[in-house]
């Protein structure tokens, strides 16, 4: 290995080992408000009982609808059967809505795959906020993004999509460009480099207004 090819090395290490942090970050910020709601679980049911004491059923109903609203934003939204996949995904979905785009999420792993937690972590996270970012051109009411994961066979399948505001777009030297700015490449990069060893399958395609990628993970 040359000392280009060093260099390129260790500036994708140092990409993949802050994406991870950052990951990691989401999550814990995540659980973070999970904890915090557990926490004040007894003040919430003590203000329940006095509306209900007073008989005023209005207010409690709206308190209830309240803690409903609180809870979704806090609660697990894909249980895939995977501690990690659970995360990551659940971690990104967060901040997708945060940001007001809808995801359609359909996940089921029911078996324990041999993937690395930290390739899994860089491939959804990649994926994720690749989407996150070309749905954010968009407005408000057009943003989608839409993930399915499963086994097909000894196969893990990951399927993502999102539209997007640029339309079709065209390959260059093999690869859709990036529009992004400095790590989008390393990041796509680093996907393909988790693929290619673990002899996977993938497929990027562009049509009118989206954007989707699939995924073949060989579980061993």
């Amino acid at each position: 290995m040359g000392l280009i090819g060093a260099l390129l090395d260790k500036r994708i290490y140092a990409y993949q080992k802050e994406l991870i942090q950052i990951h990691y970050d989401e999550v814990e910020n995540m659980y973070r408000e999970m904890r915090g709601w557990r926490h004040d679980f007894r003040s919430h049911l003590q203000a329940m009982k006095a509306c209900a004491a007073k008989g005023d059923l209005a207010a409690l109903e709206e308190y209830l609808e309240q803690l409903d609203r609180s809870i979704s934003l806090v609660e697990p939204v894909v249980k895939t059967g995977n501690s990690m996949a659970d995360a990551i995904l659940n971690s990104k979905i967060s901040l997708a809505r945060a940001r007001g785009i809808t995801v359609r999420a359909d996940a089921d792993i029911p078996i324990a795959i041999t993937t690395p937690p930290v390739d899994l972590c860089t491939i959804i996270g990649n994926l994720f906020d690749n989407a996150i970012e070309a749905s954010m051109e968009l407005p408000p009411e057009d943003r989608l993004i839409r993930v399915y994961m499963e086994m097909k066979g000894s196969q893990l399948y990951l399927s993502f999509m999102n539209f997007t505001a640029k339309g079709r777009q065209k390959k260059k030297g093999g690869r859709y460009p990036s529009t992004k700015g400095k790590g989008h490449g390393f990041g796509l990069m680093r996907i393909d480099s988790i693929i290619e060893r673990h002899g996977g399958y993938l497929s990027r395609n562009s049509e009118d207004g989206a954007f989707s990628t699939e995924i073949l993970l060989p579980q061993r």
